[in-house]
């Protein structure tokens, strides 16, 4: 099998404590970049990235979504032969388990799959690892691309590999919590074939910026919902 150049993108807002633990589990052997979205950090994110070995790039708007569209900006500016064939994406928070990339990117690299999610619902959901407003907000969102897409997800979880003309095809645009659901309902209206894989996922180091907050947690409620209706 040819190998494919996979490109790995992580926002990471305040996440000194983690970064590292998550670049160090990364499997080098199976990724040419890792490009670390420093999102208007105020701590020692960027420094601690670029000694790990990642490509650092700035974004000093705020929002999950802005920090991606910046990977995604650094990796376009490359000339065309330099272009990754996958683009994996994962949090900086060290609650997925980067280990399992392998496993993410093999329904692309085995069956062609255009878009994989890691599934934390038929994974292993460490307790606690979930608010109860995550889990809900996810089983609402599914169930309605279910409804008005016919297409059977499970999880809106952030570690997922795409193939890269894909990625540029669905033209993402979403700045902020809304950028998981945006992918997954884009996919379904373009027709994407995608699959599931079960994936681990634990409690994250530090606090969480969005579940950890009654207001995060309705602003992204919020914003998931507006996605779905906006797209349709």
């Amino acid at each position: 099998m040819e190998r494919r150049i996979i490109d790995v993108i992580i926002p990471a807002y305040n996440e000194e404590e983690s970064i590292g633990l998550v670049l160090g589990d990364i499997p080098r052997e199976w990724v040419r970049d890792i490009i670390v979205c420093n999102n208007a950090s105020t701590d020692n994110t960027a420094e601690v990235a670029r000694k790990a070995g990642a490509i650092v790039v700035d974004q000093p708007r705020k929002g999950y979504g802005s920090a991606c569209l910046k990977g995604i900006e650094y990796i376009q500016a490359r000339p065309e032969q330099e272009q990754p064939d996958i683009i994996v994406f994962l949090d900086g928070d060290y609650s997925d388990h980067p280990e399992e990339l392998p496993e993410v990117v093999r329904p692309i690299l085995e069956k062609d799959k255009d878009l994989v999610i890691g599934s934390r619902a038929t994974g292993d959901l460490e307790k606690g690892a979930m608010m109860p407003q995550q889990i809900f907000g996810n089983w609402l969102a599914i169930s309605l691309i279910k409804l008005f897409y016919q297409y059977h997800f499970t999880d809106l979880g952030p570690f997922r590999a795409i193939k890269w003309p894909k990625l540029l095809d669905i033209n993402m645009e979403d700045p902020d919590f809304g950028w998981t659901v945006e992918m997954q309902v884009k996919a379904a209206k373009y027709k994407l074939s995608y699959a599931e894989v079960p994936v681990t996922y634990r409690r994250r180091v530090g606090v969480s910026k969005v579940s950890g907050t009654i207001r995060g947690s309705i602003l992204a409620g919020h914003k998931i919902l507006w996605t779905i209706f906006k797209l349709l």
